[in-house]
């Protein structure tokens, strides 16, 4: 069963293509990765992620910011 999830809240990611802001969650079932939509910050783009591609940047929610993230 495929199930989709729109995000409320503003949760910034690192991807593959630079930052983006999550708009969606796809989950496809327990044999494939779930897949996030993300609208890229430098050029509005709209792109689909495996889970494992990304990372969360900030997320102002929890009051979490990009200096928390240090690798």
């Amino acid at each position: 069963m495929t199930v989709m999830h729109e995000i409320q809240q503003t949760i910034w990611v690192n991807t593959p293509k630079g930052v983006g802001h999550a708009l969606f969650i796809i989950d496809y079932g327990i044999h494939q990765n779930t897949v996030w939509v993300v609208c890229l910050k430098e050029t509005g783009k709209i792109l689909h992620f495996d889970s494992n591609q990304l990372t969360v940047t900030k997320n102002n929610t929890l009051e979490l910011n990009e200096l928390d993230f240090k690798p």
